[in-house]
Order: structure tokens, then C-alpha cells, then sequence
């Protein structure tokens, strides 16, 4: 079966059981004249859809339900009438998704285009004076400017975001953010503080069913999370053994729901062991991710599949030839679809 057929019509047919169809479009041309509860919980919903297919599939192919989604939530604010509580809801919830637009941008490889999105939702959050919004879209840029080579950036930022989330209570949110910081502090080479703040980091998370419970959208923080940051950490100082053990446990530890996490995981894995000299087991999980690339579209996830790639082309040995031809071929296959 085509990948992208098959990336298509699951996400039709996910989008088709949640999302509002067009015989549901809002209008006041109800008997109230007005957008109520009803109508907001089915664009919420919608949201929460696109949350969904993104934790399966990637960036790649939800961004344009997501851009059309809130395109929805726009245009509702914008010509139907509804009173100030179901306003206020509505603005969020254009914020939220502005967020979630960002996001997959970010995950398919459009900085720009993500950096505008999130622009908007911390807009939203600052003329809201949500907190929860405006935590989410500081911690969101931080780490862009990280992934972008500006981690003085990243650092300011998510230091921000971390000075909201110690009044927001959530010692998850915390660790999610803290973990953010030691990101940035490797990239500045401050390998002491980025260790100190991972660690703090682990700290909070262990300590997350005592206090304010995170905000939805970071739920996919966790050990698996923590356990990743580390074998980058490690990575980056040339420790690359010691980021075997990580990665392999933040693959373990990985919910299967998660599916283009669980593809970046297993190809970071296999680029360290392929490091670390363990060239046959590097390899296998190469290979292997080839599986989990079945469903995934992700600018992030090819990347890093062409790096292992080229890795393997190094080394001489049969094994790594043989995956070094399939993750071509895969990658080929894909720039003709």
C-alpha cells in the first residue's frame, strides 16, 4: 500500500470521527442567535484530535487539517455572537491551536512559518493573561531558538517560562521546562549546569503526583522524555556508550501511541551505537525504524534518518552497507512520492 495513501485516509478517517463536519459549521443562526457550550466542546475536540493524529503520524500530513481548523475557530469568533464567558473560551482555544499549527510546522521543518504561529498564541496568552498558554508558547520558542543554534535564546526563554510555571504550581510543568534549560545550556557547553538542571529535571518529575497536576498538552513529558535528554547530553560530550544506556531506556519506556517519538527514539539510538562502535546492533535498529517510518511523516525524523545514513556509509561492514542501501532507498522512495 502507498505510504501516503495510507497516511491520507487514516487521518481522514480520524478527522472525520471528531472534527466538526460542514453540516456543523457555527453560525448564529440558531434559535439563540448565539455559539454556545455545545459548539465550543466540538471545537475543542477537534483540537484534541489533532493531538492525536500528531503523536501518531507527525507534522508532516496533519499541519493542513490543523491550519484549517483554526481557520474554523476564526472565523466563529469572528461572525457568529456568543457572550463574553464563551468569548474568552474561543480566544483560548484560537490560541491553543495557533500553538498546536506551530508545532507541527516545527516538526516538518518550516521554522518560519512555526515561529509565526507561535507568535500568535503568545499574543493570545498575553491579551488573555493565561498563564498555562503563555508557559506553553515560551517553552515552545525556546526550544526552537535551541534547535535553530541560538541557545543563549533558548536559555532566556525558557527561563521565562520557568519563573510562570514555579506560581503555575506543576512540578511536571517544572521538569518539562527545566529539561528545556539543560537543552540549551549543552548547546552553550555548560556541561556542569546542563547536568545540574537535567537533574533537577528528573527531581521534579519523581515529585509530580504531589502538587498541581501539568496542563494536557504536556502529557508526553516523562521518564522517557528525561531519559532522552540525557543520552543527548552524553551524546554531545562524546560519552557515547553511556547514551546507549539512555536512549535504549528512553525507547523502552516510550508509550506505542507515540509513534513518530518512538521513530526519532530507535534512529538516535541506532546513530548511538553506530558511535559507541557497535556497528551490527546500530544497523538493526536503523533497519527497523523503516517500520515506524511506514506511518510517520516528520521533517525531524528524516533528518535524522539521513545522518544515520551517512554514518553507516563510514563503516565497512557488510551489515552497514546493507542498511545504509535501505535507509537510501527509503529516503528515495519518498522524495518521488
Amino acid at each position: 500500500m502507498d505510504r501516503r495513501a495510507f497516511l491520507t485516509d487514516s487521518i481522514g478517517a480520524a478527522a472525520a470521527a471528531r472534527l466538526p463536519t460542514p453540516a456543523q459549521k457555527l453560525t448564529p443562526a440558531s434559535h439563540t442567535g448565539a455559539v454556545g457550550t455545545t459548539h465550543l466542546l466540538e471545537l475543542r475536540e477537534g483540537l484534541r484530535s489533532l493531538y492525536q493524529l500528531d503523536d501518531a503520524y507527525g507534522g508532516g500530513d496533519v499541519r493542513s487539517l490543523a491550519v484549517r481548523h483554526l481557520r474554523r475557530v476564526r472565523r466563529v469568533i469572528n461572525t457568529c455572537s456568543y457572550p463574553d464567558i464563551i468569548g474568552r473560551q474561543l480566544q483560548l482555544l484560537a490560541g491553543e491551536t495557533a500553538e498546536h499549527c506551530a508545532w507541527l510546522y516545527y516538526d516538518a521543518g518550516d521554522q518560519d512559518q512555526a515561529r509565526r504561529y507561535w507568535g500568535e498564541a503568545l499574543t493570545t496568552a498575553t491579551m488573555l493573561r493565561d498563564d498555562s498558554l503563555e508557559i506553553l508558547a515560551l517553552a515552545s520558542l525556546s526550544m526552537q531558538a535551541s534547535h535553530e543554534g541560538r541557545p543563549r535564546d533558548g536559555y532566556d526563554l525558557a527561563r521565562a517560562a520557568q519563573e510562570r510555571a514555579a506560581r503555575f504550581g506543576s512540578p511536571a510543568l517544572q521538569s518539562l521546562i527545566a529539561a528545556r534549560e539543560a537543552r540549551a545550556l549543552s548547546l552553550m557547553r555548560d556541561r556542569k549546569a546542563a547536568g545540574a538542571r537535567l537533574a533537577e529535571s528528573m527531581r521534579l518529575i519523581d515529585r509530580a503526583g504531589r502538587g498541581r497536576p501539568s496542563p494536557e498538552w504536556a502529557a508526553f513529558h516523562g521518564h522517557a522524555e528525561l531519559d532522552y535528554a540525557q543520552g543527548l547530553l552524553y551524546t554531545e560530550i562524546g560519552h557515547h556508550r553511556a547514551a546507549v544506556t539512555f536512549l535504549r531506556a528512553a525507547l523502552a519506556h516510550q508509550d506505542r501511541t507515540y509513534g513518530r517519538n518512538r521513530a526519532l527514539y530507535r534512529l538516535t539510538l541506532a546513530r548511538g551505537l553506530l558511535q559507541a562502535g557497535e556497528v551490527d546492533e546500530g544497523a538493526a535498529h536503523a533497519v527497523e525504524s523503516l517500520e515506524h517510518l511506514e506511518e510517520v511523516e516528520s521533517g525531524r525524523v528524516m533528518r535524522r534518518l539521513t545522518e544515520v545514513a551517512g554514518l553507516l556509509r563510514e563503516v565497512d561492514a557488510v551489515s552497514a552497507r546493507e542498511a545504509a542501501e535501505e535507509l537510501t532507498e527509503h529516503v528515495r522512495a519518498k522524495g518521488a512520492a
